[in-house]
């Protein structure tokens, strides 16, 4: 009996793609089902399923920033894909918000090594958010960006976007909005956009960016930066300033962002002084309107 041929073990992931002439995208896609199978693809298809993500016959416009986190969720979409038993389509689309020539080509060159074919198209974003807020561009930036990305989704005829926010982004986005806007209230799993004509969703929400960020190391993926002053620390960020302190907090408390991120699916509303829904006037425990 022959003896079980040993699977060759390569010293990078270049020499794998030279030696069984294997793409990036394949190898990434690969270990999605193998190594990073519990922390990232179960939880991918968790959310999916939990929250209702994914109709027959959607059509899904997958957006794609060119961040560790939308490269991601292309490949996970991409997968999904490969499932006969779901009837959906899927398309990549990308906005170039004001990218340098340099930071675009890393961008079409990830594109490329990934396997994912993605339509990107102009918006001068950042021009005009530093123009008009240059102190604090970021909400603006982030308005823009939204309201760009939006119509042109909608003009192509897709009735979903999907975005890559994950776990961390959930937790972080709860405590800005508890320090600095004074309401308690997070990313959500799927919501109706502004026109009512789209739906958003986020597949990536049980998704740790811990192992984000180990999926895109050990697959050897270049991700490219955000690009802005403001990610590159020339400009107050209270994301960031949010992310130190969890981390300092995770010293103490190792479970601290699970915490926070259960403690929004388990809200009780007979202990809150008041809560609101839409745009609707506060609602006091005794049903009755705060004045």
């Amino acid at each position: 009996m022959d003896e079980k041929k040993e699977k060759k073990v390569y010293e990078s992931i270049e020499e794998r793609m030279r030696e069984e002439g294997i793409s990036r995208g394949a190898i990434a896609t690969e270990s999605l089902r193998k190594t990073y199978r519990k922390k990232i693809w179960t939880k991918f298809i968790k959310a999916v399923k939990d929250f209702d993500l994914i109709k027959d016959g959607d059509k899904i416009a997958v957006g794609v920033s060119g961040g560790k986190d939308s490269l991601l969720l292309c490949k996970l979409f991409q997968e999904l894909a490969k499932d006969r038993t779901r009837k959906f389509e899927v398309a990549f689309i990308s906005m170039n918000p004001g990218f340098e020539a340099i930071d675009m080509e890393q961008f079409k060159n990830n594109l490329k090594e990934l396997d994912i074919p993605c339509e990107v198209f102009e918006a001068n974003v950042w021009e005009v958010a530093f123009e008009e807020s240059p102190e604090k561009p970021c909400f603006l930036c982030a308005k823009m960006r939204r309201g760009v990305l939006y119509k042109k989704v909608e003009e192509l005829g897709y009735n979903k976007l999907a975005l890559g926010h994950h776990f961390d982004d959930v937790v972080e986005t709860a405590l800005i909005n508890q320090f600095y806007a004074g309401t308690v209230k997070t990313m959500i799993p799927k919501v109706k956009s502004t026109s009512g004509k789209m739906e958003l969703i986020r597949p990536m929400i049980y998704i740790k960016e811990e192992d984000i960020i180990n999926y895109t190391n050990k697959n050897g993926i270049v991700a490219m930066g955000c690009g802005c002053p403001v990610e590159s620390g020339k400009v107050d960020s209270k994301r960031k300033e949010i992310k130190k302190l969890l981390e300092e907090l995770s010293k103490i408390n190792p479970n601290i962002k699970q915490s926070i991120f259960n403690s929004l699916k388990n809200i009780n509303l007979d202990f809150v002084m008041g809560y609101t829904r839409g745009n609707k006037k506060d609602v006091a425990k005794d049903g009755n309107e705060n004045k």
